[in-house]
């Protein structure tokens, strides 16, 4: 390009030069306060394939199966029931917990146990001429996955078996 062309690009482009852009196959890239295309020298084909080829590997880390226990915060002892699919591949699954028990589950499963089971707490803090803001104060965890990875089974289940335990009184 020319020294009055790139002088041109970094104001703001004319719609020609946009469409001539466009047609040459790049993508613009915004600054502050002017637009600037950028060519894409592979072309648009490779960047999908790249990002397909990323999904599927994602999709198959996804369900890799890991085993651990499921812990039921909320509700010791009970049964959660949900449903679940992350990508538009799989097929929707039927899951039903237990508080307590092993399992064997996706990867994708047991991290969506971890990240999504909680509710928040809102607080309000006070501001300045007395207006008054909410905030998440904390996050309450319902449910989650504890995983078997670092963990001997038979630690994990002897662990409230009352070994060890003081009970602290006051007078």
């Amino acid at each position: 390009m020319s020294k009055n062309t790139e002088s041109k690009l970094t104001t703001n482009p004319t719609p020609d030069q946009v469409a001539s852009m466009n047609a040459a196959n790049t993508a613009p890239v915004s600054t502050s306060n002017s637009v600037i295309p950028m060519a894409n020298p592979e072309g648009p084909a490779v960047i999908k394939r790249d990002i397909k080829a990323e999904l599927l590997a994602l999709r198959e880390k996804d369900r890799k199966p890991v085993r651990g226990m499921f812990k039921f915060y909320e509700c010791q002892g009970g049964l959660l029931e949900f449903s679940f699919r992350k990508y538009a591949q799989d097929q929707v699954e039927r899951y039903n917990l237990v508080d307590g028990q092993i399992y064997t589950l996706p990867l994708g499963v047991a991290k969506h146990l971890n990240q999504n089971g909680w509710y928040p707490v809102y607080a309000h803090v006070p501001g300045e001429n007395f207006a008054q803001t909410v905030r998440v104060e904390k996050k309450v965890r319902r449910f989650g996955f504890q995983s078997l990875e670092f963990t001997d089974e038979k630690e994990l289940l002897h662990e409230n078996d009352g070994a060890g335990i003081m009970t602290v009184q006051y007078i």
